[in-house]
């Protein structure tokens, strides 16, 4: 398919374009500076590692990744203004490390707890982001690398669920192994009670001498819960572990053997790539001083019209589009094209969802279906429309049909929530409820059931109503302090940050790597389809 020619009508050098531009680097630092505060968070406890003779998570992933191969880092503002409220003291990331990248030529789900904050304790956050990367490694057969240092759950902040909800981290690598792919942790440091089981439900485990602890209960909750008394080693160190329990296979020196275990046993497993890579030719207009130009196209109030479709040809194989249903519709647009090589369908809006627009993306989600095409959904939508006629005309009904072909779509679905993502129009384009394979968000999205000024205009309805119901007025004072507060809060929770800081994504990305991010999700899909397994009917089972 060579596309239909799509003439660009946007002057990226106009003074509006590079206010947005700017305004969008402003975000971009904000967002960078945030994943930096835990790298230097993290990297306080330098002089203990050294001291220990440990490399630093960070060095650790590093040197466990194969050298100028992409790697994708997943949800890294996980748990920010969720460990405190504090924006200038909040650290993101969960206590952990995350992202899928290559080891020794195998594409995998690389996951190591940041041991260099509060020793790598569990945080709630933390856990659902491991429980996330857990799904996406299921779902694309991705080997699940664990590269293991924590201090086990944080005993002074216990939480109930947490503790109840943690053990689907150790059911889904029952099942990772079950489906015939491999689970391998290298244990750096403790794993205690719970934590002991990350080891003991691993296919291969790799222990570093004088480091590695592994033990249902450590000294001194044996000593608390029996009156034995052990020390750490003979109850559950490294030496123990390979030698007597069997529960390592692998006992290594330091973390850099650990490493080279870890990619040798990686290299000797045969999961080497298998899908053959699709041939791709560059966006029309991604030379480097273009490939600027997606900085320059959302406003940063959300107010202002954007065509999508400017976003679109920046992202496609030498820029062609074949768009659906072009005259139809028109504020929802559906068009074809490859992204390196994949050939994808994009379902966009350039103003609310209504009864034409929504019938054009059930046809066109149809149709994807029907072609096995993967579907990317770049969402920047106020939601479906309303009004008198709208509901004459059956929005409900049609948006619903929508909401039920994206529900059941048979083929990948991934999304990009480059601007707003409000009212069901989250749900009708793919929102996180409705599992995308992998969803991202540029700095500039932001969601919510409605904007600021809408919810606190119709609460001041509601107010006024009931008081003239009353036969009373209400107090303008209060009103407007109603109102201020309404806003205050809907904003700050439809901020990109704070929803991913919730995992309401899988991650910020910076909109110049939105064609890079979705090429390497697209040949991840690419990988697993191809992939064939060999599931067993328990996982591997120790001895």
């Amino acid at each position: 398919m060579t596309g239909t020619a799509f003439r660009s009508g946007w002057d990226p050098q106009s003074p509006l374009a590079q206010q947005r531009r700017e305004a969008m680097l402003q975000r971009v630092a904000q967002w960078r500076a945030l994943e930096q505060r835990a790298a230097d968070k993290s990297a306080e406890a330098r002089a203990v590692f050294e001291r220990r003779g440990q490399l630093l998570p960070r060095e650790r992933v590093g040197l466990l990744l194969d050298p100028g191969r992409p790697f994708l880092p997943l949800c890294s503002l996980a748990g920010y203004l969720q460990d405190q409220k504090d924006p200038a003291a909040s650290v993101p990331g969960g206590g952990m490390l995350a992202g899928i990248g290559f080891v020794s030529g195998v594409r995998c789900m690389v996951v190591a707890s940041d041991s260099g904050i509060d020793a790598g304790a569990i945080q709630p956050m933390g856990l659902d982001k491991i429980l996330r990367v857990q799904e996406i490694a299921l779902a694309h057969k991705l080997p699940f690398l664990h590269l293991v240092e924590s201090a086990g759950a944080n005993l002074m902040r216990y939480r109930v669920e947490t503790f109840v909800q943690g053990g689907a981290l150790f059911r889904n690598l029952a099942l990772l192994s079950a489906a015939g792919i491999p689970v391998i942790t290298v244990q750096h440091g403790s794993g205690t009670a719970g934590g002991a089981y990350m080891p003991g439900l691993s296919d291969i485990v790799i222990m570093v001498r004088g480091r590695s602890r592994a033990f249902l209960a450590g000294p001194p909750l044996l000593k608390a819960a029996t009156g034995e008394e052990a020390i750490e080693e003979e109850l559950g160190g490294a030496e123990m572990h390979t030698q007597v329990s069997g529960l390592g296979e692998y006992l290594a020196e330091d973390d850099r053997h650990a490493l080279g275990l870890a990619r040798e046993v990686l290299a000797r497993s045969g999961w080497q790539q298998v899908a053959p890579q699709p041939q791709a030719a560059p966006p029309k207009l991604e030379s480097d001083p273009n490939k600027e130009e997606l900085l320059t196209l959302m406003p940063a109030n959300l107010r202002e019209p954007v065509d999508l479709r400017e976003v679109m040809v920046r992202l496609v194989d030498e820029g062609a589009l074949l768009e659906f249903k072009p005259a139809y519709g028109a504020a929802t647009v559906c068009a074809q094209g490859r992204l390196a090589g994949h050939e994808v369908g994009f379902i966009a809006n350039n103003g609310p969802i209504d009864v034409a627009g929504a019938n054009k993306a059930t046809h066109f989600i149809h149709w994807m279906c029907q072609l096995g095409h993967p579907i990317v959904y770049l969402q920047n939508t106020t939601g479906y429309i309303v009004g008198r006629q709208s509901e004459q005309d059956g929005m409900i009904k049609h948006g619903s049909k929508m909401i039920q072909a994206v529900t059941n779509a048979n083929v990948p679905q991934l999304t990009i929530q480059c601007g707003a993502s409000y009212g069901a129009g989250n749900y009708g384009m793919c929102g996180r409820a409705y599992a995308p394979r992998f969803l991202f968000s540029w700095p500039s999205a932001r969601t919510a059931v409605m904007g600021g000024e809408q919810a606190a205009r119709t609460m001041q309805i509601v107010t006024e109503a009931a008081a003239a119901r009353k036969g009373t007025a209400a107090d303008p004072a209060q009103l407007q302090a109603q109102s201020e507060r309404i806003v205050q809060m809907f904003e700050a929770q439809a901020d990109a940050f704070h929803t991913s800081g919730l995992l309401l994504d899988d991650g910020v990305i910076d909109p110049r790597d939105t064609r890079a991010v979705l090429a390497f999700c697209l040949d991840t899909i690419a990988e697993a389809a191809a992939r064939p397994l060999r599931p067993v009917q328990f996982g591997v089972a120790r001895m």
